[in-house]
């Protein structure tokens, strides 16, 4: 899920450190069929890279050259923009025509699939949040079990936490999405895209997609 908060980091150099292969979620459905949720699970993670590589496209300037990597110093965000995934496609959320929605998300896949694979992580993901909670979480229950008992010594070994997990969040976050909540959308076929609701009721455009071998 890409929210469309501000970006609070800018997203760095950070190539994979594996080459995706076309038919590594194929095969690994094929070996494991059998596991309950499977093929929803690696659905999902597809959708997810899908989503933040249309709301990469749509955010650079049409008059911009194609970067021959998302990742450069200074990456477009619009920030007005925002999605959440589903095993069947993504919501996007903000100011832009079904036409040029349909272009982005066509562009963004191919893009995706054919060699820019960090289109797959954006810095205002949901993951980045969600790693930033369990860090905080997990030093504050560390700082709290190594320092003295007093309030004084509590309260400035929270504050250390919330600091350190605030800046180790963004790193963190990147792996996360890149390994464990995203992969490369190589099994994904664009079905239609329509304007519609969400759980919420609010509106917004929604890309269904479906499985392709």
């Amino acid at each position: 899920m890409t929210t469309a908060a501000s970006a609070s980091s800018q997203m760095g150099q950070s190539p994979f450190d594996f080459v995706p292969q076309p038919t590594q979620d194929s095969d690994l459905l094929k070996q494991l069929a059998f596991v309950p949720g499977l093929k929803e699970l690696l659905m999902l993670r597809q959708v997810h890279a899908l989503e933040h590589a249309t709301v990469w496209v749509l955010s650079q300037s049409p008059a911009s050259p194609a970067p021959t990597r998302i990742a450069s110093a200074s990456p477009a965000d619009n920030e007005g923009l925002g999605g959440m995934s589903t095993d069947s496609g993504f919501y996007l959320y903000g100011n832009v025509s079904t036409a040029t929605l349909q272009r982005a998300v066509r562009r963004a896949l191919q893009r995706i699939t054919t060699g820019e694979w960090d289109l797959a992580v954006h810095p205002r993901c949901g993951t980045n949040l969600s790693v930033g909670m369990l860090l905080t979480a997990g030093l504050a229950v560390g700082i709290h079990l190594l320092l003295p008992r007093g309030p004084i010594e509590q309260l400035i070994g929270l504050g250390i936490a919330a600091t350190t997990a605030s800046q180790l969040a963004p790193d963190v976050g990147s792996v996360a999405q890149r390994y464990v909540t995203t992969a490369i959308p190589f099994n994904l076929v664009i079905d239609d895209i329509t304007i519609t609701r969400d759980l919420w009721g609010r509106s917004a455009h929604f890309v269904r997609v479906r499985w392709n071998e």
